[in-house]
């Protein structure tokens, strides 16, 4: 018989109740004693030992008793309503308090703003109020705790339970790929980005697994121990990396692990300007930073003039800075859009560096070198954009890579027979003259990509098949899905991609899918290996994007008024603002880990 059928047959007898509640314990109605165990013997020795004198008013079977029984059953459960009711709401002023932090933290506000949070809420609701109807509202409002230290608390809580949905996801995956890079914040602390990608059995996510600071000197075997400290204290095996992706420093390449440099900084870098044309773009920037940086009024008179021309399609010139990848191409579509008010600018001015710039916009060898500067690097900067994004796959940036080296060939073609279809600035303002240096760059260019991106951490072949899964050959590439996966069975394999590739199914559903991952997580479990050697490609960070733009949402949080931030809250307000994960608020309330504090 089971202990709540038992307290039901046994309440009248040992004045004893059971709560309705998970893991309740017997109460004496007598004296609301709690009974350790919930067997017959311990209720009645507490019974027979504790109240003897009221065994001998209430006789069993009396009405006397029934009816005292009967009462004390009702207070109890009254009281209890009681108890639950006022519980209830502190958890609901608990569940507001961890919203408001979760909202606080998502827009990089400090902690100190979530106590002008309430001001606000409570200012609002009394201005709509018309009558007593919201006094309750506003007397909820202002019980919820948004004190400095308890928006501390709910974020810690949140990001908790952020992280440990991830730590949850990653052990049960079975590949994950790393992205890695290292930035200093707003004090000069060197903060180490680690993500991770992986597939939660719905879709891939790319979260963040830690931000570890790095306090001192930033060498390989330091970044490697902080990492493997990371992986022990989550109790992650390196053995489910199948990559990791950094930005090309030797320091951040971990041994023994497939590593693979930044797709996107691979592809800046075959664009590096040098000779003749490194010393037309410094001219550019110093003629933008006459303009715009000898001195606050030459900038104002500057946009002064622009302003009162009727051609300006723009306001103002741009900086260029190299960490900015795309500054270069907008600084020079913004110059070569503005040329003729730069130069009536530079006419106005009295100074000898104005003249010395005139004559070098005025040069038309000079100015047909910048105008196909600006028209290659428009090109360049439409090829970054598309690798950029988050979710992007090793397919996807692949496939754009590749499309770029062939548009490249196009360029050099449309260069050399002098159509310049591709190149609208040089045909307009360079007047279609066509230099040596601009063939000899995008020959270079060529072959900077052809060399760079040639070979990768993994089979193209491999790729490729994720790609197009409709064209690989059986014997040849069983063999080099096996090299990849070691475990995959590859008779197996064999037969599961005969099946895949004679299946009409598969040709229409790879159709009707322009994503390929979502074709590959709607595939059937009867390709499993098919399937798993796609989501060990489609598990594979192509760049370190996600660290460099969590970067720029580290420093919005870490601000100079912000300072003092330790470096958990830091992690913690930044896995909150980069997440794609939800938690389950009510999950944390229940569970306790929120103190009902004021």
């Amino acid at each position: 018989m089971s202990s709540t059928h038992l307290m039901k047959r046994k309440t009248e007898k040992y004045a004893s109740i059971l709560p309705d509640f998970i893991n309740a314990k017997p109460v004496c109605l007598i004296c609301n004693e709690i009974v350790a165990v919930c067997k017959e013997y311990n209720i009645w020795r507490h019974y027979d030992t504790k109240h003897g004198k009221f065994r001998e008013a209430f006789p069993l079977q009396s009405e006397a008793r029934h009816q005292k029984i009967k009462s004390l059953a009702a207070g109890y459960c009254y009281s209890s309503k009681i108890l639950v009711r006022g519980l209830t709401a502190q958890q609901k002023v608990t569940s507001a308090s961890l919203k408001a932090a979760w909202v606080l933290a998502r827009h990089n506000k400090p902690f100190t703003d979530a106590e002008i949070f309430k001001e606000v809420m409570v200012a609002v609701l009394e201005e709509l109020a018309s009558d007593k109807s919201m006094d309750g509202v506003i007397a909820s409002v202002k019980q919820v705790p948004l004190s400095v230290r308890s928006t501390s608390r709910r974020i810690d809580a949140l990001s908790d339970a952020v992280q440990k949905a991830i730590i949850t996801d990653l052990n049960q995956a079975n590949y994950f790929s790393l992205a890695i890079d290292e930035s200093t914040d707003n004090t000069d602390v060197s903060q180490m980005c680690v993500y991770v990608r992986y597939f939660d059995g719905k879709v891939f996510r790319e979260e963040l697994l830690s931000l570890i600071p790095l306090e001192g000197n930033t060498t390989g075997d330091i970044i490697f121990t902080k990492l493997e400290e990371i992986f022990k204290l989550h109790s992650l095996s390196f053995e489910k990396v199948n990559l990791i992706v950094t930005d090309g420093a030797p320091a951040m390449i971990a041994p023994q692990i497939n590593g693979l440099h930044c797709l996107i900084h691979q592809s800046v870098l075959c664009a590096r300007l040098s000779g003749e044309l490194r010393g037309v773009m410094d001219k550019v920037m110093r003629v933008i930073n006459f303009v715009r940086g000898a001195s606050s009024t030459q900038h104002r008179l500057f946009r002064q003039l622009v302003a009162e021309s009727e051609d300006a399609t723009y306001d103002d010139l741009l900086l260029h800075n190299d960490v900015r990848w795309l500054s270069k191409g907008k600084a020079l579509e913004r110059l070569c859009a503005l040329l003729e008010e730069v130069k009536a600018f530079l006419r106005l001015s009295k100074m000898q560096a104005a003249a010395d710039h005139l004559a070098c916009l005025e040069d038309a060898m000079s100015v047909s070198n910048v105008a196909f500067l600006t028209d290659i690097f428009g090109h360049l900067n439409n090829l970054n954009l598309q690798l950029q994004r988050r979710g992007k796959t090793v397919v996807d940036v692949v496939e754009k890579l590749q499309s770029f080296t062939k548009k490249l060939e196009l360029f050099q073609s449309d260069i050399l027979s002098g159509r310049l279809l591709h190149f609208s600035t040089l045909n307009s303002l360079g007047r279609g003259q066509i230099t040596g240096l601009m063939t000899d760059f995008i020959e270079q260019l060529k072959a900077n990509f052809k060399s760079r991106f040639e070979n990768y951490s993994i089979s193209m072949d491999i790729i490729s098949f994720v790609h197009d899964p409709l064209t690989a050959r059986c014997d040849d590439f069983s063999t080099l899905a096996k090299k990849t996966i070691p475990s995959l069975d590859e008779a197996t394999f064999q037969l599961e991609l005969i099946k895949f590739q004679t299946s009409s199914l598969i040709s229409d559903a790879l159709r009707a899918h322009t994503c390929v991952e979502d074709f590959w997580i709607a595939c059937s479990e009867e390709y499993r290996w098919i399937k798993q050697l796609s989501f060990y490609v489609l598990a594979m960070f192509p760049s370190t994007y996600t660290c460099e733009s969590s970067f720029s949402s580290m420093n919005a949080i870490k601000t100079h008024d912000r300072n003092r931030l330790t470096h958990k809250n830091l992690e913690n307000c930044l896995r909150i603002k980069v997440t794609s994960l939800s938690p389950d608020i009510q999950k944390i309330v229940t569970e306790g880990r929120c103190q009902f504090s004021h």
